[in-house]
Order: structure tokens, then sequence, then C-alpha cells
């Protein structure tokens, strides 16, 4: 069951598109990402039309459709799809143990699930969609030849296997105890009053499920490799829409659910802060400690993801509208450094960052990209990552939660530390043999990288426009 039955082609499409390049791609090979790459541009340019139309704004976003969050949701998982299928067609060569159709019909079936995720009604449908990802995310890891691959699918397998059965158990408790698991009937539940401690149960086994799947501490064992180990630009889809798909965006919609900030009894807040806080401690720590890149990432994905928990865990308007933000901006930066990595692999041979050095003179694109999404990352004036921090922490204080604001303060100045280091070390440091071998790789596979620099430093400057468009058609219309 749907909530948003004008989202509905955006689902079906991508899944048309995963059957028929198998038998597209039997008569030309390269009809694989012509399909998949089409298919997204052509969703994502509907999709743009209709969310940055100016006459919006004038209109209170009234020609927008109910759910705001799920078009939201729908645009970024495109926007992230897009950007991995094209800069795959480019980065891929023959030997490297990746086949065309099957790798592309897999990332088409994500996108399908992923939008089945986030315009589904009910916690049934969810569960269902969250296994459809979590068996083609498998693939995917476990797609290539690397050794490392194959070892990080089967920790996300095992590790996530628990996650599945705690959101199954959850679903059927909510059943047997609330009578409905459609998100509307548990609402008007909470609504009511208090909920009876049976629907308590069940949606904290919801929550730890959807924990689990985000890969928040002490839950995040398998995320570093997983995305380590994956194919590289594997590792962006991963860690820029699918990991967060699958498991913040339950955990932002639960604490609307909720309504967190009413129920003041209710110790899932408390959990789900404390959390948040910890995964943005242990996440950003270890960052400074990694010299594999993509290692490195991984762990500052886990610190970033805990910024969202944390808002969600406080759940006023104004903190789910910063995870909002959040989430959103998380997919661009996330998406733009993992590619890069890819880019460096390709251009110098490795992502170890002991044997870079001097990059910027190499690969000057890929090194600029990269300081315009870390600095985003950290939450850096006047980019897109600044605001939805600035709206985090600004909640956090005004709920009361001011130590925890003070920390989140404190661990954006880390974020920003290890990135600097990781940019001496990979882009300005002394150049390398790795580096003095090194070619900026072809323009196509910049293009992703650049359009994704463009979209935070906009997001950024046009922030009024995007703040406008979280009061109009998520406060206004599923929050209050």
């Amino acid at each position: 069951m749907t909530s948003s039955p004008g989202l509905l082609a955006y689902l079906l499409i991508p899944l048309f598109t995963a059957v028929a390049i198998p038998f597209a791609a039997r008569f030309r090979t390269r009809m694989a990402d012509v399909l998949a790459n089409v298919t997204l541009l052509a969703g994502l340019l509907n999709l743009s039309l209709l969310l940055f139309d100016p006459a919006n704004a004038d209109s209170s976003f009234s020609a927008i459709p109910d759910d705001g969050f799920s078009l939201l949701m729908v645009f970024v998982i495109y926007l992230v799809g897009l950007c991995v299928t094209f800069f795959s067609t480019y980065f891929m060569e023959e030997g490297s143990g990746v086949a065309r159709a099957p790798y592309f019909a897999l990332i088409m079936t994500s996108v399908s699930a992923m939008c089945g995720i986030v315009t589904t009604g009910d916690f049934f449908t969810l569960y269902i969609f969250i296994e459809v990802l979590a068996v083609s995310s498998f693939a995917l890891i476990a797609s290539g030849e690397r050794t490392g691959g194959l070892e990080g699918a089967i920790k996300y397998l095992l590790l996530t296997f628990p996650a599945s059965l705690f959101i199954l158990l959850g679903v059927a408790f909510l059943m047997l105890t609330a009578g409905t698991f459609s998100f509307e009937g548990v609402k008007t539940l909470v609504a009511s009053g208090m909920p009876a401690g049976g629907t308590v149960f069940a949606v904290s086994l919801l929550l730890l499920g959807f924990l689990i799947k985000s890969g928040v501490v002490p839950f995040h064992a398998w995320t570093p490799d997983a995305y380590e180990g994956a194919y590289s630009p594997v590792s962006a889809f991963l860690a820029g829409i699918v990991t967060k798909i699958a498991g913040v965006y339950a955990v932002i919609k639960i604490a609307i659910i909720l309504r967190l900030f009413d129920v003041k009894t209710c110790p899932a807040a408390d959990i789900l802060m404390f959390l948040g806080m910890l995964s943005i401690a242990v996440g950003a720590v270890a960052a400074l400690r990694q010299n594999e890149l993509k290692r490195m990432l991984a762990f500052s994905s886990i610190s970033q993801v805990g910024y969202i928990v944390l808002a969600a865990g406080i759940g006023t308007p104004l903190a789910i509208l910063g995870a909002i933000f959040h989430l959103v901006n998380h997919a661009t930066f996330k998406t733009t450094l993992y590619l890069n990595s890819a880019s460096l692999e390709k251009g110098a041979g490795t992502s170890d960052m002991t044997k870079l050095g001097g990059m910027e003179h190499s690969m000057p694109w890929t090194s600029w990209t990269s300081v315009v999404a870390l600095m985003s990352t950290a939450g850096v004036p006047p980019l897109s990552g600044f605001w939805s921090k600035l709206l985090i922490i600004v909640a956090l204080w005004d709920g009361g939660a001011r130590i925890y604001a003070v920390l989140a303060l404190l661990f954006s100045i880390v974020t920003l530390a290890y990135f600097m280091v990781m940019q001496r070390k990979v882009f300005f440091g002394k150049p390398t043999e790795a580096s003095r071998a090194a070619r900026e790789v072809r323009p196509a596979m910049l293009a992703p990288v650049v359009a994704m620099s463009v979209l935070i430093v906009a997001l950024g400057v046009f922030f009024p426009y995007i703040y406008a468009y979280l009061v109009d058609t998520v406060a206004a219309r599923i929050i209050l």
C-alpha cells in the first residue's frame, strides 16, 4: 500500500527497467547502462521540475503532493542513483569481474525498492521493500573480484539479519496489540493517548531493527567492512543513499508518528539521543585513526548518521526538519566523496592515504570537489551541511538538550579536523610515486561529482527556499 499514489510510477518504472536490462543486453551489452541512465535521468528531470518550480514558494507549495517528505526522498534516490550509474558506465573495465547487465539491473531494483520504502503507508509493506533492498545490496557488495567485497557482503548479511527479525516481530506485535500496522493507524493511536505496553514494545522492536540497519553505534561493525570491500561505485551507492533509506528514513518516520516531543514519558527519545551522540563521537574519533580513505569515509558516515538519529530523538518539528535536511545533505556530500575515492583508485591505483600525496596537481577537479564536500560535511557556512547542522543544534538547545547541543557542535570541529588531515595527506601533501604517475579521470566521470558539488553550494545559498519547502510540505502537513 502506498501513501503517495502519484509517486507510484517512480517505483514501477525502474523495476520494469531492471527486468528489461538482461534482455536488451543480449543484443548489445552497453544497452544495460543506457537504459539505467535514461530511466533515472528522465525521472530526475521530472522531479526537478516539480520540486524547483519558482512558483511553488508563492503558492505555499500547493502543487506538491501531500507528503513532501516522500517526494524529496524519491528525488534524492534518483539523484544518487543517476550519479552512480553514470559514473559506473565509464568506471567499469573488462576483467573487473563486474558484469554490466546484472550490475545495472541490481541498481535499478534497489532504486525501485527504496522508492517503495519512502512511499509506502504501512510497516508491513515497508518491511517487504527493505528485504528486497537488503538482497540486492548483498549482491552489489559481493560483485567484483575483491575478496573484501564477499567478506563485507557476508558481514552485512549476518549482522543485519537480526534487524530483519526484529522488524518482522515488531510488525507482528503491532498487528496483535494495535490492530493495524498502517502509519496513520499508529499515529491516531498515539494521538489518542499513551499507547498500551504491547504497542510500545512493538515499536521498540521496530526501532531496534532500523537502528541496526542504519549502522549506528554499537550496531556499526558491518559498515566499514561493507563500504571498504565493495566495488567502489557500490560504496558510493551504499553510503550515499541505500543504508540511509533502509534505516535512517524509518527512524525519522517513527519519530514523526510517535511525536516524541509530546510523549515525554516514552524512553525511546532518550535512547535515540544517546545512541545518536555515541555514534557522532565514536565515528569521528575512529575516522581520525584511519589510513584507508574508504574506511575513513565509512566512519565519517556513521558519525553523520548520528546527527540525524540525535535529531530524531529530540523529535521537535525543528529537529525533524534538520534531520530530513541532513539526510539529503548526507546523500550529496557522501556520494561525492566516495565517487572521488573511486576516481583516486582509478587515477592513482590506490585509495591508501599513506601512499598518496600532492594529488591536487595531478587530479585538481577531484581535489576541489572533495574540498566542497568535506567542508559541507563539517558544517562550514554557507554550504548546505552548515544549515542542517545548525537546525539540529538549535533544536537541541531549544529542546533543553544543551549538553548534546554543545557536544554536537564540538564534534563538528573534529569532523573538520579529520577531513583536513585527509585533504593534506591525499591532495596537499608531498607528491608520492603514485601521485606523480596519476592522471585526472575522464570528464564523464567528473560530471557527477561536479554536479553534486554545485548542488551542495546551491542548497546552501538557497536555503530559505529549502526551509520554506520543509515547513510547508513536511512540518505543516505530516508533523503538526
